[in-house]
């Protein structure tokens, strides 16, 4: 089971934003994403699991494994 990243949390609980804006807010919560999705890779890369622990070799696998990703 994939976990749901803070963003995605918030989406769900708003969707009257997203009634008729013309695609206003959802531009908004794609960059939030994207910008979340660098944070956490960043996280990753300068965190304290080596990749033998995790099985994985980049920051990107590490999203996608566990958020799975765009």
């Amino acid at each position: 089971m994939k976990k749901q990243t803070a963003v995605e949390w918030l989406k769900k609980r708003l969707p009257s934003l997203f009634i008729d804006d013309s695609g206003h807010y959802e531009k908004l919560f794609k960059e939030a994403k994207a910008m979340e999705k660098e944070q956490i890779e960043e996280a990753f890369k300068h965190g304290n699991l080596p990749t033998f622990f995790t099985n994985l070799e980049t920051a990107e696998e590490y999203y996608n494994e566990t958020y799975g990703g765009e």
